[in-house]
């Protein structure tokens, strides 16, 4: 078992609100981590068909047949239980006598907004975290290459499965499943095309209407598609920053996988040495920065204020955090050797901005902590919750 940083927030929320919700993609860790918070709540699954059976004949005796409360697996397969949640907790008033988590988040969130506004705190939990995956020290002698070819999904590491296997098997069932519930698609091997020149794109500003002439679909479909990726956690959109520091600039999102190792799987990639020497090397580098970020901010409840900057003259700015009310800039560089060059974008950026040299900040592939031009070199391994913006 894995020490996840979700946790004080995850017993804050249960302790406070009747409802709480986490979301998360397949294979996060949801359920793991709930029984083990939580092991006196009833717990069932709706994956099962024969409790979702039981829970649509009689859902007010399903509910009040214990005392105890519940946790409710994949809760969004039953989108009439949220109205006799409300029902219950409007009466009751009481905290924590509801979990519900769920993989779906569109329908989950959807549900979540018509009936229990107010009612409930809604978390969010991706898969691990590098401290997070530290925390197990039989995995303490893993390379950074190895982790982000292997990825952060935890039961592939629990259960010492092969993760190519595994990972194709995750793919092939997401398409098989979710994907097709919500959308109802007929043509997987398009889909799965699409998906492939999606870890094509990984990194870079995104081209929706490249994506869907490669594939032979509308751009309307291909957002739809996009939208369904980025509901079930497989990828994420980095917005651009859009103050203008009296530049023109760029105001086309990138996009990212949240999860290296399914990226290394979609291109290919058939070893930590063959990343090593990648021509994606850079942009999965920079894309687990990035998720390590996010994964804080979401690990305290919150949204993560992130973004990218990049001006018509080329200027760019890997990453930047706009919180408590200060900006604060990312660079990152996957190579494990610092030059002066690796802080040339930063430079820039702080001479445009004139924000202060303590918020610029270089993230590299190596693991030494210092100052370069007064400016913070930070190693890749650092933790961002213990660094001070969440």
């Amino acid at each position: 078992m894995f020490d996840r940083q979700l946790t004080p927030t995850l017993q804050k929320a249960a302790n406070s609100f009747p409802v709480t919700a986490l979301t998360g993609p397949r294979q996060s860790g949801k359920t793991t981590l709930l029984q083990t918070i939580f092991p006196h709540y009833n717990y069932v699954s709706l994956e099962s068909p024969d409790k979702l059976l039981n829970l649509r004949d009689d859902p007010r005796g399903f509910l009040t047949q214990n005392t105890a409360p519940w946790i409710i697996d994949e809760a969004q397969r039953f989108p009439e239980l949220f109205s006799y949640i409300q029902e219950y907790v409007d009466k009751e008033k009481k905290a924590g006598h509801f979990i519900l988590s769920g993989s779906q988040n569109f329908l989950l969130s959807q549900h979540i907004s018509q009936t229990l506004a107010g009612r409930v705190a809604i978390l969010e939990l991706l898969p691990l975290s590098y401290p997070e995956f530290k925390t197990d020290s039989q995995f303490s002698q893993f390379s950074l290459w190895s982790y982000l070819f292997n990825g952060s999904y935890p039961r592939p590491y629990q259960e010492h499965l092969d993760t190519e296997l595994w990972f194709n098997s995750y793919i092939r069932t997401y398409l098989e499943r979710d994907v097709r519930n919500i959308a109802n698609i007929q043509n997987l091997t398009q889909f799965q095309l699409f998906l492939r020149l999606c870890a094509g794109q990984h990194g870079q500003q995104l081209n929706l209407n490249a994506l869907a002439q490669a594939c032979g679909i509308s751009q309307t479909t291909a957002t739809i598609w996009l939208g369904i990726l980025e509901e079930s956690y497989i990828v994420f959109k980095l917005r651009p920053y859009f103050n203008n520091f009296k530049k023109r600039l760029v105001k086309t999102p990138k996009i990212y996988f949240y999860d290296s190792g399914i990226v290394c799987k979609l291109l290919q990639i058939q070893s930590p040495e063959q990343l090593v020497l990648h021509p994606a090397r850079g942009a999965i580098f920079e894309g687990f920065i990035i998720s390590e970020m996010i994964k804080s901010f979401f690990s305290k409840g919150r949204n993560a204020p992130v973004y990218y900057w990049r001006d018509h003259s080329g200027h760019e700015v890997d990453l930047l955090v706009d919180y408590n009310s200060q900006l604060f800039s990312f660079e990152i560089k996957s190579g494990m050797t610092l030059t002066s060059d690796f802080i040339k974008g930063i430079k820039q950026w702080q001479k445009i901005t004139h924000i202060p040299k303590e918020n610029c900040h270089l993230i590299y592939a190596g693991d030494e902590k210092m100052k370069l031009q007064e400016f913070s070199i930070l190693p890749w391994h650092i933790n961002f919750s213990e660094f001070g913006l969440t």
